[in-house]
């Protein structure tokens, strides 16, 4: 889906500690001018797949992503909008449990109503976010940025 995008993909995962795969393609997607954005949550509900998560949010930033924090804090739905017409919802995270351990379900449909409403309760949430900068990466601490990267090295696990 990701790689079919013109206009856009907009993703809402609870975690976000993606295989290469899924990054080579949100950078891709982000090449070719498409509106790549990321909502996560602001409060984890498990502490090393969100330091993961944070690592990763920043990679997405560096490549061009638009990574968002949902302020009123933990964000369970998972959901992919692409374009004006296909949307996903189901049980998948954007992890590799998912991928490839868990049995997990995604309903996509190409409907432009259905993807209207998808677009309308993104929005809202977009609207309850804060951007997640470059620049927030300066204020993350040091003791922060190594509990993050020893996150990143059990995440093919998470």
């Amino acid at each position: 889906m990701i790689n079919a995008a013109h206009e856009r993909v907009w993703i809402t995962s609870p975690y976000f500690v993606p295989d290469e795969a899924v990054m080579a393609a949100l950078r891709l997607a982000v090449l070719r001018g498409v509106d790549v954005r990321l909502l996560i949550p602001s409060r984890p509900d498990h502490r090393t797949v969100y330091a993961a998560s944070s690592l990763y949010a920043l990679e997405a930033i560096r490549a061009g992503v638009k990574v968002f924090r949902y302020q009123p804090g933990f964000l369970h739905q998972k959901v992919v909008l692409v374009d004006r017409d296909t949307a996903a919802v189901g049980s998948a995270n954007l992890d590799n449990r998912s991928f490839r351990l868990n049995f997990e379900v995604m309903v996509v449909t190409v409907d432009e109503g259905f993807a209207g409403e998808v677009e309308a309760m993104l929005e809202a949430d977009f609207a309850e976010s804060l951007e997640f900068t470059p620049e927030d990466r300066r204020s993350v601490r040091r003791l922060q940025q190594l509990g993050m990267r020893v996150a990143r090295l059990v995440s093919p696990i998470l």
